[in-house]
């Protein structure tokens, strides 16, 4: 008989281990045999020979949060990043100026450091599952495996894809991105905390035969594509210059629109293309704070849809923060605010249709949850068969030593930012 309390997280152990987590402050407990909850309950728990019981009585538990678009890459970025010597004055300005110039910095160590800090940090909000878009130029081949390191070790569940762009270096740099993106998924065949797609960075940075390839690719590996889409008006403009309807109109008539693919914003689409889009079996992911933050507009269009996610665009892995500028922003535009927190299942919804399998805490699900105290704090967190969170601390990693690299790399990024004209 082994029913010790307190959460046992040496390594290899869990994902056979059995544990009896609660009851929590609704009297709620739930019985979880390797990865997978294989029972819940109401009331008191029962007696289960051979579980550890994890005691959770002030807190709740939860399904872990999604976020359903960010960019581990920006993760040094609250760490002291330089401004612009020149201020911009657009939203094609702040990615010339700010965001192109750090991804063309990131090299192996600068991007491990990033990811680390990011993945942790989303791991104590309570974020389980992060859908991630990557660029770096200038480094291209490895760097998905670099992110994959980062999430398997820590114990994130993520989607990973490359960004094809022509922005730097034209057809090849295109080229050079959806191979990154092909590479991870053929080497990841067994896929357990990682999954990759097929990505484009936007397609106002792309030409028409680097769209066709991404569409080629994806129908070849079966995996949807991840894209940022009509984010601001330079993307709508692009496309109608090069003849198109709109940048939905062009993926679509590309061939790029396939089941599940994820379209980063889609703040300056109607709403006769949000649902050509759902009709197409996409998913939408709204960015508030992003979208705020960069001045790009607000997308009304998206309201009431229940293919709308929530993601940060790289913004902390804060779900409850992301959901609470969603409202604001909701309201200061005239829709209901109270059409915000479905974007959390949105997101849930998602990740299940991609991966084949639920996650949470009910029965028959993947066991990625939470318990979250009444002020908002995490104490536990479980994904993938381990306790990644701990009252509160860290479990796989030793979060100040993240932390620290990450400061000491940050310094060396800046300065390579400025030397990048």
């Amino acid at each position: 008989m082994n029913n010790n309390i307190g959460p046992d997280c040496s390594p290899g152990f869990e994902r056979q281990a059995r544990y009896l987590v609660g009851p929590d402050r609704n009297n709620r407990w739930i019985e979880v045999r390797g990865d997978s909850v294989v029972s819940e309950g109401v009331g008191t728990a029962p007696y289960i020979d051979g579980a550890t019981v994890i005691p959770c009585s002030s807190g709740v538990l939860l399904d872990g949060d999604v976020n359903a678009h960010t960019h581990l890459y920006s993760g040094l970025a609250p760490l002291g990043m330089p401004a612009p010597d020149v201020a911009p004055e657009n939203f094609v300005q702040i990615l010339q100026r700010i965001w192109w110039k750090l991804d063309r910095a990131l090299d192996a160590e600068s991007l491990y450091a990033s990811a680390a800090y990011y993945v942790a940090n989303a791991l104590t909000y309570g974020t389980t599952t992060l859908v991630d878009h990557h660029e770096s130029p200038d480094f291209i081949e490895g760097s998905l495996d670099v992110l994959a390191d980062v999430c398997r070790t820590l114990g994130m569940r993520a989607l990973l894809t490359y960004g094809a762009t022509e922005r730097n270096f034209g057809r090849s740099e295109a080229k050079q991105g959806l191979n990154e993106c092909r590479r991870l998924i053929q080497q990841n065949q067994n896929p357990d905390l990682v999954r990759g797609l097929v990505g484009l960075h936007a397609s106002f940075t792309v030409s028409d035969e680097t769209i066709r390839d991404a569409a080629d690719l994806c129908q070849q590996l079966g995996v949807p594509l991840h894209v940022h889409l009509a984010e601001d008006m330079a993307d709508v403009d692009d496309a109608s210059a090069r003849g198109y309807a709109g940048p939905l109109e062009r993926l679509a008539q590309l061939g790029a629109l396939v089941p599940n693919t994820i379209l980063a914003h889609g703040v300056h689409l109607s709403v006769a293309q949000v649902q050509a889009a759902v009709a197409n079996g996409c998913w939408l992911v709204s960015n508030p704070r992003s979208n705020k933050g960069n001045r790009v507009g607000y997308g009304v269009a998206l309201h009431g849809v229940k293919e709308v996610a929530l993601g940060t665009d790289g913004y902390p892995a804060d779900m409850r923060e992301e959901m609470l500028v969603g409202q604001q922003e909701a309201s200061l535009h005239g829709c209901s605010e109270h059409n915000v927190p479905m974007r959390a299942k949105a997101g849930q919804m998602l990740i299940a249709k991609i991966w084949g399998h639920q996650f949470g805490c009910g029965v028959g699900q993947i066991a990625d949850f939470v318990v979250r105290e009444p002020d908002g704090f995490v104490s536990q967190v479980f994904v993938g068969g381990r306790w990644v969170i701990q009252h509160g601390k860290l479990a796989t990693a030793n979060h100040d030593e993240i932390r620290f690299a990450a400061h000491e790399q940050a310094r060396v990024l800046w300065t390579r930012m400025k030397n990048i004209i």
